[in-house]
């Protein structure tokens, strides 16, 4: 939800090692980076507490606080950042370092979206589909995760697909929706990937194969959307489209479990309780 914003730090990092005469393969000081958007937070640049907010929500050169993180989104988006306001509207719907309200989140997604930030969007389309702490609103979802995917949101785009692939809120246009899932797994968005994985998968629009859908699974699971780390998981334990490889399921497994997917940690008990 955050990528663009990791990708600043990024080359912030890069352009620090150019400028201070560090050699190539140096290790950037990340409690320098911290401390320079702390600066720049002080200073009134609401961009610099939102990557700081990110550090400390991750303990990225500094010490693991999210009541930290919380209070610096919350400057941000006050100080009229979108950004800062929609990773706010996360730690509310997560009940990560403030207490959780739903609705609050939603507000905060609305006030993002309206304000440029394209995760914003996502994430009130997520709960207008689900109808989490809204009423839930299919054609309303529809249209927030178009206007994510305009502007660029990967995640956007793949949801988006999802509702033509379902013919939910939309007329159904499987192949539309595999348009969509290219686009966003092209551009390293991770549930893209996981999509076209499902329909190789489960022969959806395309003719069935286990081996691509195993590459986009793996690319899914490489780009950090966790659901396809399970899903490949289940390929290794099964032998499906690959060698069976029970070893390589249960450290798949794991890091999905680790990173929130519930299917996962099950999946994980059952095969650890089979061995």
């Amino acid at each position: 939800m955050r990528n663009y914003i990791k990708m600043a730090v990024f080359f912030l990092c890069a352009a620090l090692c150019a400028g201070a005469a560090y050699s190539q393969d140096a290790a950037v000081d990340r409690s320098r980076i911290a401390a320079l958007y702390q600066k720049g937070c002080e200073g009134g640049d609401m961009s610099g507490c939102v990557s700081l907010g990110i550090m400390y929500e991750d303990g990225d050169g500094v010490k693991a606080d999210k009541t930290e993180a919380v209070a610096l989104y919350r400057k941000a988006c006050d100080g009229g950042d979108a950004w800062g306001c929609n990773d706010l509207g996360t730690m509310y719907e997560d009940g990560s370092g403030v207490a959780l309200d739903k609705a609050r989140a939603a507000e905060l997604y609305a006030k993002s979206c309206d304000g440029g930030a394209s995760e914003g969007c996502t994430s009130l389309g997520v709960m207008y589909d689900n109808g989490t702490a809204v009423g839930q609103d299919k054609a309303r979802a529809v249209g927030l995760y178009s206007k994510a995917c305009d502007q660029g949101a990967m995640r956007g785009c793949a949801y988006l697909g999802t509702m033509y692939e379902d013919g939910v809120g939309v007329a159904k246009d499987v192949s539309r929706a595999q348009a969509l899932y290219t686009r966003a797994c092209d551009a390293k968005g991770g549930a893209g990937c996981y999509y076209l994985g499902l329909m190789y998968d489960n022969g959806n629009g395309v003719l069935k194969d286990k081996p691509t859908a195993l590459n986009f699974y793996q690319k899914s699971c490489d780009f950090r959307f966790f659901n396809g780390c399970n899903n490949l998981a289940v390929m290794y334990e099964n032998g499906e489209g690959v060698a069976k490889d029970v070893k390589r399921a249960i450290e798949l497994y794991q890091l999905a479990c680790d990173h929130g997917n519930a299917k996962a940690c099950t999946n994980l008990a059952n095969i650890l309780t089979s061995k």
